[in-house]
């Protein structure tokens, strides 16, 4: 079994997040980055599957010399070897591409994501992966179960489950439950430094979207606390504020 992990390179989710005076810029230095959480449990699950089949796990990613050490993490983890395509990831699309085109020349079983990117939330990635390569995906997979040439997952839906069975090839986007993190031992560590690491030029792919601007959110207002006994006064403040007609 040949599975595929696609990782991401995303600022530690307690960094302190800055943009430049005009606002058109992440400012990125003194940010430290880490190994998407999603992405690390479908890497997890994948490293299981592997293990119990005798497959091999290889993880891809789209971005530049500096996320290298991130790509290595995932080796630590157990990964076999890893693709870089060398490009700056300017969105979902961008990325889409460049992983399709990849795996069009290197075919896979399955290809794991995490459901999101902790950075940009956006859930796209591995939808359009499977567009691009006409196979079945299952975004929110919280159990992946194998079973010859069959998967069955559990997808989060609103209000429960679903549960679906493929034939591979397919792609999923990892939720939590899928599998545990794992912790990288020492060995992992220092195998991390020998195993292959492949960096592969991007391909052309059209420019659909561009960022004009970046904002933070607006700032919570305080709370607001009301006696029981004075309950009433509560539809009174949600009119002043505009929160109720």
């Amino acid at each position: 079994m040949k599975i595929l992990v696609c990782i991401s390179h995303v600022p530690d989710t307690t960094a302190r997040i800055e943009f430049s005076a005009d606002k058109k810029e992440f400012v990125s230095s003194g940010v430290t980055y880490i190994l998407n959480p999603y992405d690390e449990i479908a890497l997890s699950k994948a490293v299981d599957l592997a293990a119990a089949s005798g497959g091999t796990v290889t993880v891809i990613h789209i971005g530049e010399t500096s996320s290298e050490p991130t790509i290595r993490k995932a080796l630590a983890i157990g990964a076999n070897d890893a693709v870089r395509i060398n490009a700056q990831p300017r969105d979902s699309y961008f990325v889409a591409h460049q992983i399709a085109e990849y795996v069009k020349k290197n075919p896979f079983d399955m290809i794991l994501c995490g459901r999101e990117s902790s950075d940009h939330n956006g859930s796209s990635v591995p939808a359009m992966i499977s567009a691009l390569l006409d196979i079945p995906c299952i975004l929110f997979a919280k159990s992946l179960v194998v079973d010859g040439a069959t998967a069955t997952l559990d997808n989060e839906i609103e209000g429960g489950k679903e549960i679906i069975q493929t034939t591979m090839p397919f792609v999923a986007g990892a939720s939590e439950g899928m599998a545990e993190w794992k912790i990288p031992n020492m060995r992992g560590i220092m195998s991390a430094r020998t195993k292959p690491l492949n960096v592969v030029e991007a391909i052309e792919v059209a420019q659909l979207t561009k960022v004009t601007g970046y904002d933070k959110p607006v700032p919570r207002s305080a709370v607001k606390l009301i006696p029981v006994d004075e309950a009433g006064k509560l539809f009174e403040i949600l009119r002043e504020e505009k929160k109720v007609i």
